[in-house]
């Protein structure tokens, strides 16, 4: 059977195909009373909406938000919360080649193999226009975590990393890669520019980190906070893989330099202890239950697929051709993951605060 919804508790469902007449999301178990309206969900749709600089497709979509039901008077009522985004800028001519053959790296064959059908108009279902539903459902997911600051940005492009040194969040919204290190934003201008007028595309990693998370969130076996994480960042478009914490990184270190040291923490008041730590390599999460730290995940999404060059492909009926993508695509998906990946990141924690809630009060 098809899977269409995210969580537990806080659950959302997203439909909707690239050139259909919309596309939105419908979220459920959203508690009752949150102040919203379309002008609390619009900033984040902005921020991903395409169309914004050259590095980035050209699709022209105002992704206005509507929200259909599930609020009255200004407040949520408990009840599901239908959002919808309608789609003005279609091209489906672009996609005329693409009926007929596959295109690589992409899910055409997938998709025919799995369902003997397939949308190829911009690839459907499984294009990337998806993730403007689930920023939108993220939006309302950060009205349950008004404790949680969360904060995405690309750490690398084309293996091309930002310098720590040089980390500044007011950068991140001053250039249009999303980067907190100008220095690198610089460098990244020229090698997006160069994949672009080639016709090609670069790969890119981005880094999420949620301050707040109090400690206590998660589940030790089959809900842990950072599989679940995990699960939800592997579910957007083009990624490819996701780190927690220190990640990989943490095979090549020792037991002693990847614990996370602690201290009596003078703070403390509540009777419970809470330690300070003095090191934070498991990412704000120990057994899979958040321990009080930031959370922190990293992303990597692959190059687009959609290039123009060339590339070996067969047909539906099996025959060998040769095949480019037309049409408007970014030359680094990426970028634009940025406010998708802060999306994930809120609706697993919605979901999880809530989860916990359930269990402990």
């Amino acid at each position: 059977m098809s899977r269409n919804t995210f969580g537990h508790v806080f659950r959302f469902t997203t439909w909707g195909e690239s050139h259909g007449p919309a596309l939105g999301a419908v979220v459920d178990g959203c508690p009752p009373g949150l102040a919203i309206d379309e002008a609390v969900i619009q900033p984040f749709l902005d921020a991903r909406r395409p169309g914004q600089s050259r590095f980035t497709t050209q699709r022209q979509e105002p992704d206005q938000v509507r929200i259909l039901s599930g609020v009255f008077e200004g407040r949520t009522t408990g009840t599901p919360i239908s959002l919808m985004i309608e789609n003005v800028d279609q091209r489906s001519k672009d996609y005329s080649d693409v009926a007929r053959a596959y295109r690589p790296g992409h899910a055409d064959y997938a998709y025919d193999a799995k369902y003997g059908f397939r949308d190829y108009r911009g690839g459907g279902r499984s294009s990337a226009r998806e993730t403007a539903a689930r920023v939108a459902a993220g939006a309302v997911a950060r009205l349950v975590i008004p404790e949680v600051v969360i904060l995405g940005y690309v750490s690398a492009i084309g293996g091309d990393a930002i310098d720590p040194a040089n980390f500044d969040a007011a950068e991140i919204t001053r250039n249009p890669f999303f980067c907190p290190d100008a220095q690198a934003a610089a460098r990244w201008e020229v090698l997006v520019d160069t994949a672009r007028k080639a016709g090609s595309s670069l790969g890119a990693v981005v880094e999420c980190v949620a301050t707040g998370v109090p400690a206590g969130w998660g589940a030790p076996l089959y809900a842990k906070l950072d599989a679940e994480l995990a699960h939800a960042m592997m579910g957007i478009n083009a990624v490819k893989g996701v780190e927690i914490g220190d990640g990989f990184a943490a095979a090549a270190n020792t037991g002693e330099g990847n614990a996370d040291p602690m201290r009596p923490n003078p703070a403390a008041s509540d009777g419970h202890g809470h330690p300070l730590f003095t090191a934070n390599h498991a990412g704000g999460i120990a057994g899979g239950i958040s321990t009080g730290q930031p959370v922190v995940v990293r992303v990597a999404f692959k190059p687009t697929s959609s290039i123009l060059t060339a590339m070996p492909t067969v047909t539906r009926e099996g025959e060998a051709t040769d095949l480019f993508t037309k049409g408007r695509h970014d030359p680094c998906v990426g970028i634009r993951g940025v406010p998708v990946v802060e999306a994930m990141m809120a609706a697993v924690l919605a979901d999880q605060k809530m989860l916990h809630r359930a269990q402990c009060g």
